[in-house]
């Protein structure tokens, strides 16, 4: 009875549970430890990555702490701790980008304080080479004379040197602001590339370094928009890891960590430009692989086959091998691309039935 939590804990108390066979559909509700690592995982991806890094180090340490015992996810105290975190991560992300931002308003008010300096200071030169203007039009030289213009050449004398000081000052003024706006640019585009870097992080799987599911949905809609406009021909490839389970059990979560970021690789490397992957969840992968003749998607299709199973995946000093499944449905035999997902995972589903280790395409073929 003390090991159970607060909630078990109750219902024991509210359903009269005084025996061990009474207690056991309470404890069958518990989530299995394979789904705790799961959900670990999930709640790490959507905590990172921050772009404050002292989050970062923060919320890995405690992840860390999760991954080598799940269950941990069950304690009240890494439960505040978690919910820490999220507030933490909100408030601390935002105070970044005010603080970085702060530089664009830098260098605005910086220029504006710079140029109105420049229009001031010039308008005062002008303004005097103007009062002289007016005082050349007055004068009459058969009244005045000589006098009257040796005056008006003292007048001019000193304005031109109060403009030619204006001018330095201005300049210096000019060439002060220059710096320093140059500096406040260098933050700015400084700040655009780490949000962007950022941005791309958070589209990446942290494990496989592929799409997560919502940035490979969000790359879907462009490339049915290139579909239904220029007709591009594409196949959706679901994937499965055979026997992960029992490979988790056997070797530990490190080791399946590893071989789920080395499949991610190989798939990774094997698209092209036009082609996305992801992680879909779990031991999930999926991928839209375009192609002209169908000899193309079976090449793609064979080079992952054979990569894998020709191949041992290596975990420390073990050789470990592994198999997958795959189910591939073209888009064009469909609707929607709903419905092209859903008979490849379907085919998916039949090719783990028949014995697994195989790729079932729509036409009945197997690799």
């Amino acid at each position: 009875m003390s090991q159970l939590n607060d909630v078990e804990s109750l219902e024991v108390v509210s359903s009269n549970i005084d025996t061990f066979e009474k207690l056991i559909p309470l404890l069958l509700k518990r989530v299995h430890p394979n789904n705790v690592h799961i959900l670990a995982s999930i709640l790490k991806q959507s905590l990172l990555p921050s772009i404050c890094e002292e989050t970062n180090e923060e919320i890995d340490q405690l992840f860390t702490r999760i991954e080598k015992d799940a269950n941990l996810l069950f304690d009240k105290n890494i439960q505040e701790k978690i919910k820490e975190f999220t507030t933490k991560r909100f408030e601390r992300d935002k105070q970044v980008v005010i603080d970085r931002t702060s530089d664009i308003s830098k260098l605005v008010v910086l220029m504006e304080e710079y140029l109105n300096e420049a229009i001031s200071s010039n308008g005062s030169g002008t303004k005097n080479v103007l009062n002289i203007r007016e005082k050349i039009e007055a004068i009459n030289i058969n009244e005045n004379g000589l006098e009257a213009l040796t005056k008006l050449q003292n007048e001019l004398i000193n304005a031109a040197s109060l403009i030619e000081k204006e001018m330095s000052t201005v300049t210096d003024k000019l060439e002060t602001g220059k710096t320093k706006v140059q500096e406040l640019e260098e933050k700015v585009k400084t700040l655009e590339a780490e949000l962007n870097k950022t941005k791309i992080e958070n589209m990446k799987d942290h494990l496989t370094g592929l799409l997560t599911r919502k940035a490979f949905n969000d790359e879907v809609k462009k490339i049915e928009s290139s579909y239904k406009r220029l007709n591009t021909q594409y196949a959706v490839v679901f994937f499965d890891l055979d026997h992960f389970k029992k490979l988790n059990d056997t070797y530990g979560h490190e080791c399946g960590d590893v071989v789920l970021s080395t499949f991610g690789k190989i798939l990774n490397k094997s698209i092209r430009d036009l082609d996305i992957v992801g992680r879909y969840g779990g031991e999930e992968f999926i991928a839209i692989i375009h192609f002209n003749l169908n000899r193309e998607l079976l090449q793609f299709l064979k080079r992952i086959k054979s990569i894998v199973v020709e191949n041992s995946f290596l975990y420390k000093d073990k050789k470990i091998k592994v198999t997958f499944s795959a189910g591939v449905a073209i888009r064009s035999s469909y609707d929607t691309y709903e419905n092209t997902v859903q008979k490849a995972d379907m085919l998916l589903y039949k090719a783990k039935e028949n014995g697994r280790n195989k790729i079932v395409l729509e036409n009945g073929m197997e690799i």
